[in-house]
């Protein structure tokens, strides 16, 4: 028997997840009214869940960065949470989406922590090339999952040295264990989190909060280290 198979996770049932929702989240009033406002949109499903806010807040209380790359901003919830998550926080912000991210400058300028974000629009696999390397203290990835090898590699670029980057939507719904789901989305999500297994650059810790978040720490000593091939 497989040692993972003897130590059982509890079943996380909807029931369990309101519990944790009511004992192990602090949603101010103004994060909340956002995420209502995002739900009643069609694209509501790329909203981070309340408890991955909790979880970048609390990161971003423990790590103290000052630098953060989003890539892929929303309606701005993820990018908020991490802004009000400290007054030291800088955050480099890309999308592409006008509208989406009008609803997120409104609520930046409410919370008074917009002239802390910067907003550049446009492809994010093509803005994030003109950032600087190893600028960043943390990136957190969760955009077209199209890219994701890109961003992955990027975002490893701009980090610096024990720096901490995420990647969002690893487990994508459970499909990555589906062999039944073939689409391109779903296989780059499996390459790129065996491309992370096997990465001698990174400690990787793979959590199942929401869709599932990678986080991933940038080694100090990169020296002689390769990235691995994608896929083995």
């Amino acid at each position: 028997m497989n040692i993972h198979q003897k130590q059982k996770a509890p079943q996380f049932t909807e029931e369990l997840r309101q519990y944790l929702l009511q004992v192990g989240i602090r949603e101010t009033d103004l994060l909340k009214k956002l995420r209502e406002q995002t739900a009643s949109m069609p694209e509501r499903n790329m909203q981070i869940l309340p408890e991955q806010g909790q979880f970048l807040t609390m990161l971003v209380k423990i790590h103290n960065p000052k630098n953060i790359l989003e890539i892929g901003t929303f309606t701005g919830y993820s990018s908020l949470c991490m802004a009000l998550a400290s007054p030291d926080v800088h955050i480099t912000a890309l999308d592409k989406n006008i509208e989406w991210t009008k609803i997120a400058k409104k609520y930046w300028q409410e919370a008074k922590v917009d002239n802390r974000i910067e907003l550049i629009m446009g492809p994010a696999v093509e803005s994030i090339k003109i950032l600087p390397n190893q600028h960043f203290d943390l990136v957190f990835i969760d955009a077209n999952k199209g890219d994701y090898l890109n961003y992955y590699e990027e975002g490893l670029r701009v980090l610096k040295p024990n720096g901490v980057l995420l990647v969002d939507n690893v487990l994508w719904k459970g499909r990555v264990i589906d062999s039944s789901y073939t689409d391109s989305s779903t296989n780059i999500i499996r390459e790129l989190n065996t491309h992370i297994r096997n990465d001698p650059r990174v400690d990787i810790c793979m959590v199942p909060i929401g869709d599932g978040i990678t986080i991933v720490r940038k080694l100090v000593a990169e020296e002689g280290l390769e990235p691995p091939t994608p896929g083995l």
